[in-house]
Formats: structure tokens, C-alpha cells, sequence
């Protein structure tokens, strides 16, 4: 049996494109178009969508409280809190460990915050393909990590389908009658029709749920955008109030008017300036010691969202090098760079059948120390690289790009409303690079990496649905699904798998 019959075998599990998480957001159905045409309005389109989701975000925040008394309660009895999700629901699950680590978030012991994502803290920024398929993975991570009785979870997912993460979450609730929280952000019922994990979970009694659906993302699909920034928001918040439960919600609206406040044009000339550089043959080393896990967390995503190179590995000489990079130049060596971003010793995953794409070894050889930019040298030939600075001292965010200066005010900003805030505007800033260079069409990922199954049928989605847009026929699922596995089979580094299968239907774009 091959690839693409092993697929079909499940596909009704993994056909998501009901969910709100899925669908085309209406503010952005040109963005792709405006991105090049007039980024101001791009910009303008991409921050109405974030001020619109946390204003459904407040609509639902009141129970904020109870996550927040649940985290004080664990805390009481001398108990862990474990965070876990996957891709970009766990590189915030890890972001919040950290944001306790360095005091952002107020905790009696940063050592009693366990974060895990699926396939490690590789993961954080390497894409570990099909990892998010399999449930015996999330609770044998969850297992090793010496989750025990009186342990918290809490897990997010803003599909609600995740099976990595239902893994963690039901194994925590078998463990420990300190009941998990599943955080999640698509209405039930449109869940409960597609698929049937999601509604094991949500009718689980001994696991405690908050929906956060806030409708559909600036670009379809690319839930590390809003869906990530409300879940990061609002297990963030349950932290900060975990002594003050009744506060918690208020800061939804505190950072509602932040985001107001700062409309995000000023990142115009940034954009362009980035795009331009790309255009040219340039590389950006982005470079951030106060906001290292959240810029770190952007310029990882760029990879598997659009279908870019991934930061490389410094062992592998053939590897082409990322059009962007983090960049840490303080730091001796990859260890310490890794610890000064996790503030901890990396975790890394030593199966037998899963090292050689998750273990130390593997991690050992990605590298954004001082060691980075001789080696981007000699791999690149001497190309141009810019480097692109996000930091500040109190009181604001300083942006510095290749003689580009933007100064965000953060006068009595909390530093954790800090951290989402620079997250929304990197994600406009990167998205909107991304549409200018022609990675994704109107507002659908054209460029996505089907690497696991809720991907391989949002490919396959995507196809049919231009093909009906430009034909007025519907084409037959299993016929694109299997022209869709022969061309991931002949696909090059950087081109569209969805546009690809497009043309073998003999479809034009």
C-alpha cells in the first residue's frame, strides 16, 4: 500500500475545513493582492482580524478566573503545572515555562513549570513531521516528564483535534485527580461533526474545557496567528492572577487596547525593506535578547507556513541556508545559546525510533551562536546578510532594521502584554512579507507543507477549491489526494505544493 492509500484509510478523520480555524477569513480575501498593491491597507486588514478576535476573546474570558484558581490550587499542594501542545500551540506552551523562568509570570518555583511540544525542544524551531498524528506520543512524553498524581495539565490545540495533544490530555486525566484543562478554538458542535476524538475529549467529565473560538485567521488555516495569541493570552493571564482569580479576565481587555493603541503602521517600511531584501538574494539574521522566545517563535513558523527552508543544520554542509535566521552573537556556542534561550537545559526526546530526528544529538547541531555567521559565510558565499534587531529598555520595543528605527511606546505596559503584543505585530510583519513575495494566494496557505495528515487535506482542500474558482468543477478528493502525493514526491525546496497539483490537473492559476 502506498503513501497516498494510507492517507485515504483515514482521511475522513483529518477533512477539517468545516472548523472556523479553517475557513477564509472575509477581511482578508485579497490579502495576498494587498500585500503587494498597498501594504498600509495589508497592515491595516491584518490588525482589524487581531482586534476582532480579542473582542470574542473578552466575550469569553470570565473563565479565566477558574484556570487561574486551578493553577493556585496546584501550587498550594506543592504540585507541578505541565503545559503542552503542538507546533505553534507548543512553542507557547514553552514560551510561557520560559516567561516563568525569567519572572514575567509569577510562580513559587520556575522548576514546578514543565512545557512540553510535540517532538521536543527541537520542535521550538524545527517542524518534527507527523509527530502531531500520533496520541501514544503525547502521553508517552507527558509519562516521561514525571507527570503524577496532583499534577496540572494544561493542553491547547486551537483545531480542538490534535490527537498528539488528546493524547496528553486524556492521559493526564487517568493519572491525576487534579483535572486537566483542553484549551481549544472552534465552536463544538462544528468539532463534534468532524471528528470523533475531538468529541471523546470535550464530553470527557474529567477534563475541565475552555473554548476559545474567535472565528477564522487572517490566513486560512495559519492558526499561529489569532487562535496562538488568545491561547498564549489567556493561560499567560491565568498565571498572572493566579492569588486574584477574579482579575484574570480584566486583562483581556487591558491588552485589547494595547493592541488599539498600536495600529502597526509603522511597520510599512519594514515590511518592504524585508521583502526587498529576500528579492535580492539577501539573508536577515533576526537578533533579540529581551524578546528572544517570541521573535525566535516567528521566524521559525515562516518555515513550514510558506514552505521556506528551515534554520539548517551546521553539520550538514549541503544544507541550504534559511532566508531568515535567529541569531543570538553574545552566545560562545550552540549550548549556551540553547540555554540562554530556554533558560534551561534542553529536553530532548531518546527513543529508538524517533533520535535521529528529535534527540540531544540532533539538537546539538542546530546552532544561533556567535558560531552562526562564519558558517552562514561560507554557505551562503559570501552573501549579504542584514540583521534585523527587536529589543528596547524600559518603557518600549525598539525595531532596527538596516537603518530603519521604529520606537514602540510601552510606558506601563506589563511585559508579558509585551511579549503578545510583539507577537501580533511580527506575525503581520512576517505574513505580509510572505504576500509580497508570492507565498500564498487571497489568503490561502498555496505554499503549506502537507507534513501531516490535517495538512495533507488542507492541501488537497485548497487544490479543490481554486480548481472549482477557475473551472466551476469540483474535483474528486481521492483523484487531486493522489496527484497530490506525486508531486510532494517530485517537489523541490520552496515550491507550492498546492499550485503544483494544480497544474497536473491542468488547472492555471
Amino acid at each position: 500500500m502506498n503513501a497516498a492509500d494510507e492517507f485515504l484509510k483515514v482521511a475522513t478523520d483529518y477533512q477539517l475545513g468545516a472548523l472556523d480555524t479553517e475557513s477564509q477569513h472575509p477581511f482578508t480575501t485579497s490579502l495576498s493582492q494587498m500585500a503587494r498593491a498597498d501594504v498600509g491597507e495589508a497592515v491595516k486588514l491584518m490588525h482589524q482580524v487581531d482586534v476582532h478576535a480579542l473582542r470574542q476573546f473578552a466575550a469569553k474570558s470570565t473563565a479565566l478566573a477558574d484556570l487561574a484558581r486551578a493553577i493556585d490550587a496546584t501550587f498550594a499542594a506543592g504540585r507541578r503545572v505541565f503545559l503542552c501542545g503542538c507546533g505553534a500551540t507548543g512553542r507557547l506552551s514553552l514560551s510561557i515555562e520560559i516567561f516563568c523562568r525569567m519572572g514575567v509570570l509569577p510562580v513559587p518555583d520556575a522548576e514546578r513549570v514543565v512545557a512540553f511540544m510535540a517532538g521536543g525542544d527541537l520542535a521550538l524551531i524545527k517542524a518534527i513531521e507527523t509527530f502531531e498524528d500520533h496520541p501514544e506520543y503525547g502521553a508517552r512524553q507527558l509519562v516521561e516528564l514525571g507527570f503524577q498524581d496532583g499534577d496540572l495539565l494544561i493542553a491547547s490545540t486551537e483545531g480542538g483535534e490534535t490527537p498528539f495533544v488528546i493524547g496528553a490530555t486524556e492521559r493526564a486525566a487517568e493519572l491525576s485527580h487534579n483535572h486537566p484543562w483542553f484549551l481549544y478554538c472552534n465552536p463544538d458542535e462544528q468539532l463534534f461533526d468532524a471528528a470523533a476524538r475531538s468529541r471523546r475529549v470535550i464530553e470527557n467529565p474529567a477534563i475541565h474545557k475552555l473554548n476559545l473560538a474567535v472565528g477564522a485567521m487572517a490566513v486560512s488555516g495559519s492558526t499561529r496567528l489569532q487562535a496562538s495569541t488568545v491561547l498564549m493570552a489567556a493561560i499567560g493571564f491565568a498565571f498572572m492572577h493566579q492569588h486574584d482569580p477574579e482579575n484574570a479576565p480584566k486583562e483581556v481587555l487591558q491588552l485589547l487596547r494595547h493592541v488599539v493603541h498600536c495600529d502597526g503602521q509603522f511597520l510599512v517600511p519594514f515590511i518592504e525593506h524585508e521583502a526587498a531584501a529576500y528579492e535580492r538574494g539577501a539573508f536577515v539574521f533576526y537578533v533579540s535578547r529581551r524578546f528572544g522566545i517570541t521573535v525566535v517563535t516567528d521566524t521559525t513558523e515562516r518555515a513550514p507556513t510558506f514552505s521556506l527552508v528551515p534554520f539548517e543544520k551546521q553539520d550538514d554542509p549541503a544544507a541550504p541556508a534559511s532566508w531568515s535566521h535567529f541569531f543570538m552573537p553574545e552566545q560562545p556556542g550552540a549550548h549556551a545559546a540553547w540555554l540562554a534561550l530556554l533558560h534551561r537545559e534542553p529536553r530532548t526526546l531518546e527513543w529508538p525510533d524517533v533520535r535521529h530526528v528529535a534527540g540531544a544529538e540532533v539538537l546539538a547541531s542546530y546552532d544561533f551562536s556567535a558560531q552562526l555567521a562564519p558558517r552562514r559565510k561560507i554557505r551562503t558565499h559570501d552573501a549579504e546578510h542584514l540583521q534585523f534587531h527587536i529589543d528596547g529598555g524600559a518603557g518600549e520595543m525598539v525595531w532596527e532594521f538596516d537603518g530603519l528605527v521604529h520606537h514602540v511606546d510601552l510606558t506601563g505596559v506589563h511585559e508579558f502584554h509585551a511579549h503578545l503584543l510583539l507577537k501580533m505585530l511580527i506575525n503581520i510583519h512576517s505574513t505580509l512579507v510572505m504576500g509580497r513575495l508570492g507565498r500564498y494566494l487571497d489568503n490561502l496557505m498555496t505554499y503549506v507543507k502537507p507534513s501531516n495528515n490535517k495538512l495533507i487535506d488542507r492541501a488537497v482542500r485548497y487544490v479543490r477549491l481554486l480548481a472549482r474558482r477557475r473551472t466551476s468543477v469540483l474535483p474528486d478528493y481521492e483523484e487531486v489526494t493522489r496527484l497530490l502525493f506525486a508531486e510532494r514526491e517530485k517537489l523541490q525546496p520552496g515550491e507550492p505544493i498546492v499550485l503544483k497539483t494544480l497544474a497536473a490537473l491542468g488547472v492555471k492559476v
